[in-house]
């Protein structure tokens, strides 16, 4: 497999700077994120050109299991803005992913009162969730 040759550089990014796992990520390839993960030197909270990381990009889509690995980690700030100062919780409501928010309120890092996210008047009004019930 290419990832296990020393040649390849599993940072690489595409045009829009994102990672193959950035890809893997968002798509719920979780054995491919996993053998990211877990080789030396492929930084798990590297941002795109629109400064949306793996963990933004997994919690866009749902990939429950891929949010609960790069929250495992203490090399991933559960918190990045995006180049849009939207955060993944932020996201993760919008885009009606529920369990995902749950998992991102868990996290002591979470500022779910960031006066960016503005839960109170968008997001989790759309989940019918309010940040103090869950």
């Amino acid at each position: 497999m290419l990832l296990e040759r020393n040649d390849v550089n599993p940072n690489k990014p595409d045009l829009f700077r994102r990672t193959p796992l950035t890809w893997a990520s968002g798509s719920g390839c979780e054995d491919v994120v996993r053998m990211l993960l877990e080789r030396r030197g492929v930084n798990p909270d590297k941002a795109d050109l629109f400064r949306r990381t793996p963990l933004w990009w997994a919690s866009w889509n749902g990939q429950e299991r891929v949010v609960g690995m790069l929250l495992e980690r203490n090399d991933v700030d559960p918190d990045k803005a995006d180049l849009f100062r939207r955060t993944p919780l932020w996201w993760a409501s919008w885009n009606g992913q529920e369990r995902v928010v749950r998992m991102l309120l868990e996290q002591n890092d979470i500022n779910p009162d960031n006066r960016i996210c503005s839960f109170e008047h968008h997001s989790c009004g759309l989940l019918g969730v309010g940040t103090r019930g869950l």
